[in-house]
């Protein structure tokens, strides 16, 4: 049985939630969410507003697909008023002899030790903050998802290698480091 499905939603001050056609829209402060209510596995699950709260029931709560669908809907739904008024961040940096990270326009551009710099588009709803040092970032969203799509890609640029540890990492990972070879 789901242990995230059992708890309501609860929605903040200043968070509107309403059905609107196929999908729950959520506006906030930050800005406005859906979360699509008509997809195949969507079907399985009840949402109900009560009040203050956003209630998800299993309408077969045996079936073990219904039961998955039941946490998943309310995580879903709990992250999007989350975003609507808190919004969701990852802090990254790089580590490297001449990396850096800059915003130019809709475009982040990193140094990470190629002979060119890599230019990637900031997707629309996300921004990019650089740090004191300039290989220090943040990337901001109200979309949990989207923002560590994101924060993935720019990861990928140039993974942290365990012998030196160069290359774009997130602030809370723990680079797993090796020694070298000996003589």
């Amino acid at each position: 049985m789901s242990r995230a499905g059992k708890y309501p939603v609860e929605i903040k001050n200043g968070v509107t939630v309403a059905v609107v056609g196929n999908a729950l829209e959520i506006k906030g402060p930050k800005g406005t969410l859906k979360v699509a209510l008509d997809t195949k596995n969507a079907g399985l699950v009840d949402v109900k507003i009560e009040g203050a709260q956003v209630v998800v029931t299993p309408k077969d709560p045996e079936d073990k697909v219904t039961r998955a669908m039941w946490g998943t809907m309310t995580r879903l739904i709990k992250q999007a008023v989350i975003g609507v008024s808190e919004g969701f961040a990852i802090d990254m940096g790089m580590k490297g002899v001449g990396f850096k990270a800059a915003v130019k326009g809709k475009d982040l551009v990193l140094v990470a030790g190629y002979s060119h710099d890599v230019i990637m588009p900031i997707p629309a709803g996300l921004t990019v903050e650089i740090g004191a040092l300039p290989t220090e970032f943040t990337v901001r969203g109200i979309d949990k998802n989207l923002v560590g799509q994101f924060a993935d890609k720019i990861r990928k640029v140039r993974k942290p290698e365990p012998y030196k540890g160069k290359g774009i990492f997130y602030k809370t990972e723990k680079i797993r480091r090796k020694e070298g070879k000996k003589k």
